[in-house]
């Protein structure tokens, strides 16, 4: 995750390894602290996780869905980006009454 913040921090793109587990992990940490099965995360092409205490979505596309780029996820992650601020300025895509992850962020 260092690997991945310092390369941001450079104006660089990470690796792409290093990129895809520092998404990973904090997609996993996330589902780790909000347990459940209601929203669905994702963050193409690195990973998703379904998350949040509700009614269980089992088929087709979920009623609560949050996608957002990788960049945005690690930003949100780890508290260089509000929430609120994210939503605003359309770098993260909501959907459904569930879908805001604000009380889990940042990790």
């Amino acid at each position: 995750m260092a690997a991945a913040l310092a390369a941001l921090d450079e104006g660089r793109t990470p690796d792409r390894t290093v990129f895809r587990e520092a998404v990973r992990t904090l997609l996993a940490v996330l589902a780790e602290r909000a347990p459940g099965r209601s929203v669905e995360v994702r963050v193409p092409p690195y990973g998703a996780v379904q998350c949040v205490a509700g009614p269980r979505h089992t088929r087709g596309t979920p009623p609560n869905v949050v996608e957002t780029d990788p960049v945005t996820w690690l930003a949100l992650a780890v508290g260089r980006l509000t929430w609120a601020d994210a939503v605003t300025e359309g770098r993260v895509r909501v959907s459904g009454s569930r879908a805001d992850l604000s009380a889990y962020l940042p990790l």
